[in-house]
């Protein structure tokens, strides 16, 4: 049987996965549209400074966090001097490291799309009058759309599964900031074994529902 301490990790961790794919969405979207179609200096950098949190350690992604937005950092400084927001070891930290480890799945996957849509589409609504703006949402956008939901579910499954930047910038706080990893982090320290197991299998379950729907997306776009 499910505790309810359990359930509110499972929970909480939904949610702010789910909000951190939402807040990742607009900009991940207008970023791999860039990436897609324009060519710009520093175009490389770029690119390179997006993919860096799928291959530095979460660890290591979580210290820079750390760092930017702790009481001493420039953000963090910034936030809590200025507006009275306190980042490090809060919900909002938690929000934060699953935005950026998942982001890059998000453009990557929705930069293919954008470059799987044929530019002549784009060329003949605009020699019709259409202006840019109206291209893009009319045409370029619909066209796209299952490469980035696709997208936006493998970040959202990124987000589930998230540990090390998360626990670094948020700590283990008990129904504070501990998603389902960190839980599952807690429980065996604790021995609960268990415990640790049944979130082992929500948590497969969750991701393997999210990857699904993410490759069925896929392969409707293919098709």
């Amino acid at each position: 049987m499910i505790e309810a301490n359990e359930w509110r990790a499972v929970w909480f961790t939904i949610s702010v996965a789910a909000l951190a794919t939402g807040c990742i969405a607009p900009p991940g979207v207008w970023l791999a549209w860039l990436l897609a179609r324009k060519k710009w200096p520093g175009k490389a950098i770029v690119e390179t400074v997006i993919t860096l949190p799928l291959v530095l350690p979460p660890v290591a992604t979580g210290l820079v966090l750390l760092k930017l937005f702790g009481r001493r950092g420039a953000i963090g400084n910034f936030l809590e001097e200025q507006l009275g927001v306190e980042i490090v070891f809060t919900w909002k930290a938690v929000l934060i490291a699953l935005a950026v480890m998942s982001f890059p799945l998000l453009v990557r996957t929705a930069r293919v799309a954008f470059e799987s849509v044929n530019p002549r589409l784009e060329q003949v609504a605009l020699t019709l009058g259409a202006s840019r703006w109206r291209v893009f949402f009319s045409v370029t956008l619909p066209l796209a759309a299952r490469g980035i939901i696709a997208g936006a579910l493998l970040a959202f499954a990124r987000a589930l599964g998230e540990f090390g930047a998360t626990i670094l910038v948020a700590g283990a706080i008990p129904e504070k900031t501990a998603t389902i990893s960190v839980t599952i982090f807690n429980l065996i320290q604790l021995g609960h074994d268990a415990a640790a197991f049944r979130l082992v299998l929500i948590s497969v379950v969750l991701s393997f529902g999210a990857v699904a729907a993410s490759e069925y997306f896929i392969r409707r776009r293919r098709q």
